[in-house]
């Protein structure tokens, strides 16, 4: 089974934000990234369930 990896262009794009509020949130693990070498990648249903939280 494969899984998506969404990158920060990705996770920028789906919410309407500029990729640096992306990285700032990263850098103060607000959002579950994972970095995989030099990137950081996130799984679209962590991306949903961190939303979520942030919207409840």
């Amino acid at each position: 089974m494969t899984h998506s990896l969404m990158t920060v262009d990705d996770v920028a794009d789906r919410l309407k934000v500029p990729k640096s509020w992306v990285y700032d949130n990263w850098k103060r693990e607000e959002m579950p990234f994972r970095k995989i070498g030099q990137s950081l990648r996130i799984r679209p249903n962590d991306l949903e369930k961190w939303f979520d939280r942030q919207t409840a």
